[in-house]
């Protein structure tokens, strides 16, 4: 696991890294303009560690829990429901027979560690897989809290649309690599299901409408490889 460990470390802190700092930096600007400290900032990013969740968090810190702790905490908790289906994909991957030694890797379970140990694990070696993610999941970890910080501090230099084009870079990092492998033919279901789905935004209430175009997408591509492979 230690001599995993390394690759996984070396290879977060490339392309992966980089875009995960952009958009924390974006992160932690949010933060300082919302009035909160930067304590406030780590905490929300180690402990959430999902950009959408902590969004909300800030969003409702900003407004004074308006709504409630528990609603807040309830709205991170939904929008960040995406990591479930992750876990899911990602145990068989990782485990050996004994459950127990993946709890370490459940914190660092997110976006780009996940899209980069499903195109890596498969190449490597079973016993030395959770020992890659841990390496990948805790660089990036550190990475995305250190970018916080540093986003919070340097807020009064990053103008609004700074801050939102910081934001969608690790969303396109992410849809690179997906778009990476189109030539296979799981991914590009997924893609372009999930691209035809997107239309329903256009006619959805915008509370429910990318949950339900994820839904429905993700689900035509599923029956769709269930009878390519029945075939």
């Amino acid at each position: 696991m230690t001599s995993a460990f390394l690759p996984g470390l070396r290879e977060a802190i490339g392309a992966p890294g980089v875009a995960m700092a952009a958009t924390f930096l974006a992160f932690g600007a949010a933060v300082q303009e919302a009035g909160l400290g930067p304590g406030w900032a780590l905490l929300a990013c180690w402990g959430i560690y999902g950009m959408p969740g902590q969004l909300v968090l800030v969003q409702a810190a900003a407004g004074g829990w308006a709504g409630g702790v528990g609603s807040a905490v309830m709205g991170a908790v939904a929008v960040n429901a995406r990591f479930l289906p992750m876990a899911v994909s990602l145990t068989p991957m990782l485990s050996t027979g004994d459950r127990g030694r993946l709890l370490p890797a459940v914190p660092f379970i997110a976006v780009t560690p996940w899209a980069a140990a499903m195109r890596s694990l498969p190449a490597i070696e079973r016993q030395a897989r959770l020992g890659w993610f841990l390496g990948f999941g805790l660089t990036s970890w550190v990475v995305a809290g250190a970018a916080a910080l540093a986003g919070f501090h340097l807020a009064e230099s990053l103008g609004s649309q700074a801050r939102a084009a910081l934001l969608f870079i690790n969303p396109l990092y992410y849809a690179l690599l997906l778009a990476a492998g189109l030539n296979e033919p799981t991914p590009r279901r997924a893609i372009l299901c999930g691209a035809g789905a997107a239309s329903l935004a256009l006619v959805l209430p915008a509370s429910m409408a990318l949950l339900a175009a994820g839904m429905v997408g993700g689900t035509i591509a599923f029956l769709l490889g269930r009878r390519h492979a029945s075939r």
